[in-house]
Parts: C-alpha cells; structure tokens; sequence
C-alpha cells in the first residue's frame, strides 16, 4: 500500500519520481483499510527536506500509512516559510488530543545546549510524556533521541572533541531483535553530531537494549521493550548528499570542519558520494512498522489502554 500524503506537499512528486507508491485522500478513502497513523514531529529548521527523507522510508512499507505532519507550536522554523508550515502542519496543541500508531521525533541543531535551555524543553517534556500515552511506539532521532532517553532513564550526553562526522561501521548486536530482522552483520550509518551516549549509562537501566554499536562512534540505535521506543542516535535516514551538504555549508561558511570520514570516494569531494547505507535504512523503518501493525489495536482509540 502506498502512504497517504497532501498531492501538494514538495515530497509527493520527488517521492513518485523515485517509485515510492503515494495516494490522495480521494483515492485512500476509497479503501476499506485503517490506514496506520503516523505522525512525525519535526524539529529540523529545513523542514521540507526531513519531510522527503522520512516519508519516503515511512512510505516504502506495504500497509497503507497516513503521515501526519507536526511542529513545536511556539518554535519558529529559520528555513521554511510560514506559508508551507500553515499548509501542511498542525502544532502539537491540536492534535494532542489524538491517538497515533506510530510517533517520529526528529533530531535538532541545537545538541550542544543543556536540555533545560532549550526554549521549547519544557513542551518536549509535555509531548514525551504524552507519547506514553497517545502513542503505541515511537521511533526518536539524534537530538530527539538523546532528549528521549534523558526524559525518560536520566542518560546525560557528553560534548565530544570535535563532530563525530561520517560514514562509519556499526555492528548488528541482536540479530534475533523484530527490529534487526534481515540485517547484516555489520553495516555502515552516516553521523552527524556534536555529542554522544554512552553504553554504561544505558546499561545503567534493566529496560534498556543496545542494538547496534560502533566501535568508533559508540552506541547507535537502543530499543526499550516496556515503552516500545527506539532511540536512534545517527541519521540512517539521510539522503546521498547530506554528508556534503552540510560538510560544504561550513566550508564556505569559513566554519572549521573535517572531510567526512569514509564518505566521498577517494577523500576526494570533488567525486559524488556512494549510499551504502540506504537498504538497512528500509529495512529498519518497515521492521518498525511491521511491529507496529502486528502490536497497535485495530481501534486506535484503544492504544494506551494496555499501560
């Protein structure tokens, strides 16, 4: 089944030309199926282009899935027009009163400030908590994840030396995990970041599981069994030249910077990189979604009633 987007989101014809299957509302409603309702709370100033990296993994699942579209309410994005915001977005205010299957909670350029600096902590606070609730399983993000985990089980994060930035190996911990189904056992996941989690904080807490890990990069994606959430902590969602976009931002913003590790062919950033992460990236979004649908209550007014 396709997913269920606006035929007017920038996605919907960058998501058809790469043979991702999308429907209308028309066409959606036509169909005697519960769509899966996934909502995605997007904290990226270039909001458009997180829209596309996430709606197409979230839409390569065969189950019909509707995404819902979601910002801080008092948090004004730096690179995306209000009018595409009012188009496509409701704030969590308004649709805090609804259930979703499936939750997304995106990362944030804003690793290096103390959670309780943030401007808008305080209704993170108040949208985590009412994952536990509204949210049959959620699926966090770099910042989102390291702002999950810290919620939740107290794990601090710790400024590194310089940005973890590359393409790096990682290790496939727990091969019989629902989420880790048909997985390699080593795999490589770009990073991006300016701080990190560390394995004997999580391991700190019983309800914790590490899942993948790289022996350079640390601890990458953690699941918790109770609450059903994932928390991963690199960009398996990134697109091919995401790496050097932001690699070739700070160049010519004279900020100082190191060539992604393992990224461009030859080290050479005139030479168009290779994905190599993107089939693993698939297969962890549709093992989630999977589990999803094999777990969430066919009325989706019932979810968080179990707890």
């Amino acid at each position: 089944m396709p997913i269920k987007i606006p035929d007017t989101l920038p996605a919907f014809e960058t998501l058809v030309q790469e043979g991702v299957r999308v429907m209308t509302e028309t066409v959606a409603i036509r169909q005697d199926i519960r769509p899966l309702q996934i909502g995605l709370l997007n904290l990226m100033p270039n909001k458009i282009k997180t829209e596309l990296q996430m709606a197409r993994l979230v839409g390569a699942s065969p189950l019909q899935v509707e995404l819902s579209l979601i910002r801080i309410g008092g948090h004004k994005a730096k690179n995306t027009s209000e009018d595409h915001l009012l188009a496509f977005y409701q704030t969590w205010e308004e649709v805090k009163q609804r259930k979703f299957d499936g939750f997304i909670i995106t990362g944030a350029p804003i690793e290096l400030l103390p959670y309780e600096d943030v401007t808008y902590w305080k209704e993170m606070q108040e949208i985590l908590d009412w994952t536990e609730t509204n949210v049959h399983s959620t699926m966090n993000v770099c910042w989102g994840a390291m702002a999950a985990i810290y919620h939740f089980h107290g794990v601090p994060k710790y400024e590194l030396k310089e940005k973890a930035f590359g393409v790096y190996r990682h290790r496939n911990l727990k091969p019989s995990s629902i989420y880790l189904n048909g997985f390699s056992d080593n795999f490589e996941v770009p990073v991006s970041r300016w701080t990190e989690v560390r394995r004997a904080d999580i391991e700190k807490s019983e309800s914790l599981e590490i899942l993948m890990e790289s022996s350079e990069m640390g601890v990458c994606l953690v699941h918790e069994k109770r609450g059903r959430r994932l928390y991963m902590f690199n960009h398996v969602e990134y697109d091919s030249t995401s790496l050097s976009d932001e690699y070739f931002r700070d160049v010519e913003a004279g900020v100082p910077i190191k060539m992604p590790h393992n990224y461009f062919p030859h080290n050479d950033p005139a030479l168009a990189p290779q994905n190599r992460w993107r089939s693993h990236a698939h297969l962890l979004f549709g093992n989630w979604i999977n589990e999803i649908y094999q777990t969430t209550p066919y009325d989706v007014e019932e979810i968080g009633m179990d707890l």
